[in-house]
């Protein structure tokens, strides 16, 4: 089980890198162009999400891989889930339909991260 979770971590947290780079070095307007729910944002609130992600991504890995606090991993799963919950009900009012998966997917693989984490094999 802890091949497991490690491999959902992983995969997670590149997900979460490569969105959350994304999000803070595009400028809005390319975002808006590509991604309609960023009209919805400013651009420092979208910069926000990025850095969110991003450090989220690095929770689920650094802490373990270095030793150093590993509790920090399922709460970082913690609230990766919250935003992937926020992101998914933003795409739910705007009506985009085929942008609710990534989100509830990637929510779900944070909450086996959590439990798996906190309460099945913690570190």
């Amino acid at each position: 089980m802890d091949t497991v979770l490690w491999v959902t971590q992983a995969i997670v947290a590149l997900a979460m890198l490569a969105s959350g780079g994304m999000k803070m070095v595009t400028p809005r307007d390319r975002l808006i162009e590509r991604m309609g729910w960023a009209s919805d944002f400013s651009a420092n609130q979208i910069r926000f999400f990025g850095i969110i992600e991003v450090l989220g991504g690095l929770g689920l890995v650094a802490p373990p891989a270095l030793g150093i606090l590993p509790i920090l991993t399922p709460i970082a799963a913690t609230g990766l889930l919250v935003v992937m919950a926020g992101a998914a009900v933003t795409h739910a009012r705007r009506g985009e339909k085929a942008m609710i998966m990534a989100p509830v997917v990637l929510g779900a693989l944070c909450a086996v991260i959590a439990i798996g984490r906190f309460v099945w094999v913690p570190f």
